[in-house]
């Protein structure tokens, strides 16, 4: 999905206009009976009944999760993360931490800050790792749950920090699974395209990225990180239509940086090109141009040169670099595909065994 995204990473001197609100519902099927005056008293009692287990429900979790939930301030940038084990490693976005190599860390008991270094970030994937100076007491390590079994219209809470409003909790379900999502490169972004990421109605502002997509089994399902934008409403976020990292690749990626120091294994697929958008004489675009190929990569061995225009991968369409990079992250490395390409005008095919990023 090549879209215009908005990261949700704050300023610490934004200003916040708080507006708070909270819809309970239930239902249930039974047999249908008359509908006496005993039934309706009983209905309408009901029905509050569910509304509090829900309710308690929600508090359980925040009450389990929330202390694994912590704000990161990179100088004048606010974003939040989560508690990875109990040595103080904190699981954030790459975005988040930008170039900057220490931060001051607020846990959700306490308001006095922590210091923690960077141990290493992964733009790719909009992931990076940081790590408390000093553990403080009762810190909590989240509960990373199984990407795979999370379903469309599972009720999530998102917890962060957003605008700076540390420990916030909105509540939505989730949309969509197995998006890719293309996160732009302005204003500090990663420009990283990010397979398999949740979609979610809850509320992901600036300020949110890095913390807690939670289920409510107290489960984190996901890194919130993205909000839509929307071109109508000058690029400002789209509501309801927010992006979180799986927990599955959150683990991937976040046990290679503390086991190794680095991601050794990205699991990512790549042409090992350089590559640029061109467009047709209707300045509509056209393909990925292949500016540079890599001596012995996978484009190298498949026979392609700079001034090919890549125009296919398989059976995905390629007009942008973006594009591009958007069927590259649905296949993995290794993988035998067909690339279709221009070059001198002729159309052209040729087998490929991806590389790795």
């Amino acid at each position: 999905m090549d879209v215009s995204r908005t990261r949700a990473r704050a300023r610490a001197a934004a200003a916040a206009a708080l507006v708070c609100g909270a819809v309970l519902a239930a239902g249930c099927t039974a047999p249908a009976v008359p509908a006496g005056p005993a039934t309706a008293r009983t209905a309408r009692a009901a029905a509050p009944m569910a509304a509090e287990d829900l309710q308690s429900r929600y508090q359980k979790v925040i009450r389990e999760v929330l202390p694994s939930v912590v704000q990161i301030r990179a100088r004048d940038d606010l974003g939040s993360g989560v508690v990875y084990d109990g040595k103080g490693h904190i699981v954030t976005n790459a975005h988040v931490v930008g170039p900057e190599k220490t931060f001051q860390v607020t846990t959700a008991n306490s308001e006095e800050p922590l210091t923690a270094s960077l141990v290493y970030s992964y733009p790719e994937q909009d992931l990076a790792v940081i790590r408390l100076d000093r553990l403080p007491a009762g810190l909590k390590p989240a509960v990373l749950g199984d990407s795979e079994k999370v379903e469309v219209g599972q009720i999530v809470l998102a917890m962060g920090s957003p605008l700076g409003l540390s420990s916030s909790v909105t509540q939505g379900i989730v949309s969509a699974t197995g998006r890719t999502v293309s996160e732009g490169d302005a204003g500090g972004g990663t420009g990283a395209t990010i397979a398999n990421m949740v979609q979610t109605s809850a509320a992901i502002n600036p300020g949110n990225s890095g913390g807690a997509l939670v289920d409510l089994d107290g489960r984190v399902i996901g890194i919130p990180t993205l909000a839509a934008a929307d071109p109508s409403l000058g690029n400002s976020a789209a509501p309801g239509i927010g992006f979180a990292i799986p927990a599955s690749m959150v683990k991937t990626v976040a046990e290679q940086i503390v086991k190794e120091g680095k991601v050794v294994d990205s699991g990512r697929a790549a042409l090992d090109i350089t590559a640029r958008t061109v467009v047709d004489d209707r300045y509509r675009p056209a393909g990925a141009a292949v500016v540079s190929v890599r001596g012995g990569g996978a484009a190298d061995r498949a026979g392609l040169r700079p001034g090919d225009i890549i125009t296919a991968l398989g059976d995905r369409a390629v007009t942008t670099v973006t594009s591009l990079a958007e069927a590259l992250a649905a296949d993995r490395p290794g993988q035998r595909t067909t690339v279709t390409f221009q070059r001198d005008g002729a159309r052209r095919t040729a087998q490929v065994t991806l590389g790795e990023q």
